[in-house]
């Protein structure tokens, strides 16, 4: 028997001694919360009355049951947190209630849940105790016992006690047993997560609005349907977002569903909504120091009311399962970035058609920041601003907090540090995302600053600043929609090229003025201050390419001359091209947009933050204008190299750079100008390595740099060398290391691996060594383009142009597993169509991915894929022999350099190698003068010939017996290889220990 606390075992005695009292009409809600509901969850561990007297942000539980979102319905009961990250709801239903049998209670819970995406939530009345799955798209049609995982009836309570302590206890989050229980529900039939839902709701209104505008407006232009559409939908949720956070009429909106005329009814409501909140998502009329044109298009659209009455129902209740008050804004910026990507075309015939943005597709879709990578960064750069003590992680609002927060900002206020900015000193303070998309990091950062101050100003001395906060229910502080909106006037600024976005980005930062506002407070603002609820937004996030400004058309080349006829019609056909190239590329001045910013002594942003685009930039106008205007650009290069750049440009001379990029920026051959730079201009605070999935992409794999701009002789870098869960974020640094040992080896790399224990090894390794690079050629292989096509088995050889080819899985170390594969070579080739020499040569294949170096020797001229590195002599009379080569890459050492190098950079995801990698790998030299130093290279050569001998005969042989004697010889045969490696490059039992310990060989 479980070991119940006492006080639980005398709450099931009085609930069973009194049970037919307790059922009864007269016994209430209220009463049952209060007697066995807080009682029953103090003693699994939570605060549930708050005796700890924390602030409405930081409690354990929070009780919401007096928001009423609709005559029928209310928000959850309880919501248990930790940090204030909302871990699971609990719905209380007096015991008359039939938990069991009855459907709605249930479905009730789960909207909401669902709705929060909260894994599990539970339903009680202390009778009865259901647990539920919350992944599952609720419905109204679904049974009570739907998605229910655990039903309980009090009298199991001592039976089941170790069940639901282990789950629901503040101590079994902690300890990560209730997300691994959550986790274990996840995957069956019908789960659906609520921001993929929405995602395919939005999705439909989009396709509906963009066929009925431009079926029954065919004058507008494809700009102008997907200005109108989108404008439209954000409206809609906008105004229903209002309506379920009690700031808005309960169902104003589906009352527009009754009658005709439904659309110039809905502009009703906007247009009043324009006087009520002063944003620009309703501006339709000129206005004395408005920064942007009114909306002069949209509310003389014909909509036909079936399309419009349609998606107005599928907000409400019973059609919707959405309960928006519960809603993180987190999920709407998820949903609006995937909803982004897409793009709406219109045919001359005006079929529309939804097609994926070209950007987009050549990125391989659209990949959201997750909230804990927005929160580290924001904490990393404003929250150093601001001269916050480090302590890892802050709370990120009372009404919608993000994962991966454990300690409150106010528990760091409260150290009294003199480091930390007041309000005022705030107010200057400039943070920027140049490429925003649907504003994740302005909302964290926006939301970061929105706690810190009101958490300042309740530490000191609240009754003084009346003005700025006041006391809501409970006593509780709160920050007056006044200085919500300053802080996020004088703070916060963006820039996107898509239009879209940056509405979506303003959509995200007003409904944060929102949160936690009644028509009663935004009513007093107007009242007494004159003021409209929310503010234009138009001079702090902008349309534009932050990457391009208006000198670009300067590098374009002028126009031959031609005749006077000729000119005139070149004159029309370039302004045209001129007017679509300028639309296209949209460039942006950041000292004109922002003037008050960059006029100062000392111009630029305080921080820099942001996800910029990912993806290679390709033969075009832009990329001759990049290779003009910016410093690091060589060969190829990737847009997110020109943002840290530019990123670096815009800051103060002082301000710090946060960016989640792509992790081949520690060492890709093609970012060493960019390291160079930021070696030399910039001071780098921390890099945090990630071996897991930050994206849904698994190949993209990611690193986080921080940096302040100004060199410093003292730098440090904090280094996070392989996080591999959300958690990791929270442990201590893995070590540190002075900058000045980044970057020393030529190319500059970012070698973040060689911690201090290990970089004076990787030093040694190098002396008396070439690299390979410098040795060999290392080329990446045939890339077909399509495999189905141009790779095939054959049971004879075939003729031209099918050649004999190997991929990565066909080797194994020092030995080729199969010969019957085939490419067609040709031009039709996605990639080496033009020469074929280096395929038809000696050389070694180094499989591309693996945990550790595969390396193996062709030599009847077989061609290879791409998952293949060929590797041969630059020069023909290279005196190194292959297979010296061979024996030092397949060593352990030469796979304890590449994993530091290489293979750590990808750990826990898809573990591969670049070329520019392996490359640096030291070969050791020989003198063929020193008799000693070439037996040494002769016996590596003996030995390597022994391996491939013994690779022939074990895959020849049948016997068991015989084939683990052959495996004895090669393992024996491996360790005489390692020992003479080791012996080349002088190493000490000591550095053995640390490779043969750092490596294991798998």
């Amino acid at each position: 028997m479980a070991n119940v606390p006492p006080r639980v075992a005398e709450l099931i005695e009085t609930f069973d001694r009194n049970i037919d009292a307790y059922r009864s009409q007269q016994y209430n809600e209220a009463q049952l919360r209060r007697e066995f509901i807080d009682p029953f969850f103090e003693e699994l561990g939570w605060d549930v009355t708050n005796i700890a007297g924390n602030a409405q942000a930081y409690k354990d539980v929070i009780h919401e049951d007096a928001i009423k979102v609709g005559s029928a319905t209310k928000a959850p009961d309880y919501s248990f947190r930790i940090g204030g990250v909302r871990k699971f709801f609990l719905e209380a239903k007096k015991p008359s209630i039939d938990i069991k049998g009855d459907p709605h209670p249930a479905y009730q819970l789960r909207r909401y849940a669902w709705s929060a995406k909260l894994p599990l939530s539970i339903l009680t009345d202390f009778e009865e105790f259901a647990v539920y799955d919350c992944q599952t798209r609720p419905k109204q049609t679904d049974r009570a016992g739907t998605a229910r995982i655990m039903y309980l009836n009090y009298k199991e309570y001592i039976k089941r006690w170790s069940d639901i302590e282990n789950i629901f206890s503040k101590d079994a989050i902690y300890k990560g047993s209730f997300d691994k229980f959550a986790v274990s529900t996840k995957g069956k039939r019908g789960t659906t997560t609520v921001d993929k839902e929405f995602l395919e709701e939005i999705e439909k209104w989009r396709e509906q609005l963009a066929k009925i505008i431009a079926h029954r407006n065919r004058t507008l232009t494809v700009p102008q349907i997907n200005f109108a559409v989108q404008r439209t939908i954000d409206r809609i949720i906008f105004l229903r977002m209002a309506e379920d956070r009690g700031i808005e009429q309960y169902s104003q909106l589906l009352a527009i569903v009754s009658g005709d005329h439904t659309y110039p009814r809905l502009c009703k409501v906007f247009e009043q909504a324009d006087a009520k909140y002063n944003s620009g998502l309703f501006h339709f009329r000129e206005e004395k120091g408005r920064s942007e044109p009114p909306d002069e298009l949209t509310l003389n659209l014909v909509i036909d009311d079936k399309d419009l009455k349609y998606i107005l129902n599928s907000l409400y209740y019973p059609q919707s399962p959405y309960e928006f008050s519960v809603l993180p804004p987190e999920i709407l910026g998820n949903v609006y970035e995937q909803f982004l990507g897409k793009v709406i075309q219109v045919s001359p015939g005006r079929r529309v058609k939804i097609e994926e943005k070209p950007e987009v597709k050549k990125a391989g879709g659209v990949y959201y920041t997750p909230a804990y990578i927005v929160d580290y960064i924001v904490k990393n750069t404003v929250g150093k601003l601001l001269g916050v003590p480090d302590c890892h992680c802050e709370e990120r609002s009372a009404e919608s907090p993000a994962p991966g927060r454990n300690e409150a900002i106010s528990n760091k206020l409260k150290t009294k540090s003199s480091k930390l900015k007041t309000p005022k000193q705030i107010s200057n303070l400039r943070i920027l995302d140049p490429a925003c998309g649907s504003g994740s990091f302005l909302l964290g950062a926006y939301t970061y600053l929105l706690n810190y101050h009101r958490d300042w100003y309740v530490e000191n001395d609240p009754e003084k600043h009346t003005k700025k906060i006041y006391q809501g229910k409970g006593g509780q502080w709160y920050l007056t929609i006044a200085e919500k909106k300053q802080i996020l006037l004088n703070n916060i600024f963006g820039v996107d090229i898509d239009s879209q976005a940056v509405e979506v980005t303003k959509l995200s930062l007003l409904l944060k003025v929102l949160e936690g506002e009644t028509s009663e407070t935004i009513g007093q603002t107007y009242k007494i201050f004159h003021e409209r609820a929310l503010p234009d937004l138009g001079n702090n996030i902008k349309c534009g390419n932050s990457l391009i400004g208006p000198d670009f058309f300067d590098t374009l080349e002028p126009k031959q001359r031609t005749t006077n006829n000729e000119q005139r019609t070149t004159n029309n056909e370039q302004r045209t091209n001129s007017d679509d190239l300028y639309r296209k590329i949209n460039p942006f001045d950041y000292k004109a947009e922002f003037p008050h910013i960059f006029k100062t002594k000392n111009p630029g942003f305080h921080a820099v933050i942001g996800n910029p685009p990912y993806g290679m930039v390709g033969v075009t106008h832009e990329k001759t204008y990049f290779d003009i205007s910016f410093e690091a650009t060589e060969g190829r290069f990737d847009n997110y190299e020109l943002f840290i750049e530019k990123g670096i440009k815009l800051c103060k001379s002082d301000g710090l750079l946060g960016f989640i990029v792509p992790s081949p920026l520690l060492s890709n051959l093609y970012a060493q100008r960019l390291r160079q730079q930021i070696l030399h201009n910039c001071s780098i605070r921390e890099i945090v390595n990630f071996g897991m999935s930050v994206f849904s992409d698994p190949t993209v794999h990611t690193c986080i740099i921080i940096l302040s701009r100004g060199r410093s002789s003292k730098a440090t870098i904090q280094i996070r060398k392989q996080v591999c869960a959300v958690e990791e974020l929270s442990h201590d640094y893995d070590y540190s290391i002075p900058q000045n040992l980044l970057g020393r080896n030529k190319k500059a790399t970012f070698d973040i691996f060689v911690d201090p224990d290990s970089h004076m090894l990787v030093d040694k390794i190098g002396t008396k060594a070439r690299s390979l690079g410098d040795i060999c050629f290392i080329r990446q292989c045939i890339k077909t383009g399509n495999d189905k096509e141009y790779v095939k088995s054959f049971d004879s050889n075939p003729p031209d142009p099918w050649k004999p080819t190997l991929r990565g899985r066909n080797i194994a170390r020092y030995t080729i597993l199969d010969r019957t594969l085939y490419v067609k070579y040709g031009k039709w080739l996605a990639r080496n169509w033009k020469n074929r020499t280096f395929y038809e040569t000696p050389k070694i294949a180094i499989r591309e991915t693996g945990k550790q170096i595969v390396a193996a020797l062709d030599l009847e001229n077989r061609y290879f894929l791409s998952s293949l590195y060929a590797i041969y002599p630059r020069k023909a009379n290279e005196m190194l022999s292959l297979k010296y080569i061979l024996g030092l890459l397949n060593s352990n050492l030469a796979t304890y350099f590449v994993k530091i190098v290489a293979f750590d950079l990808t750990k826990g995801a898809f573990t591969k190698m670049r070329t520019n990698q392996l490359a640096r790998f030291p070969i050791r030299t020989i003198d063929f003068n020193n008799p000693a130093d070439k037996a040494k290279h002769d016996k590596m050569v003996k030995l390597v010939e022994r391996m491939l001998d013994l690779h022939k005969k074990l895959s020849k042989a049948k016997v068991p017996a015989e084939k683990t004697r052959i495996q004895r010889q090669i393992n024996t045969t491996d360790k005489q290889i390692d020992k003479l490696t080791y012996d080349l490059y002088g190493l000490t039992k000591e550095e053995i220990a640390i490779v043969e310990g750092s490596n294991q060989r798998s």
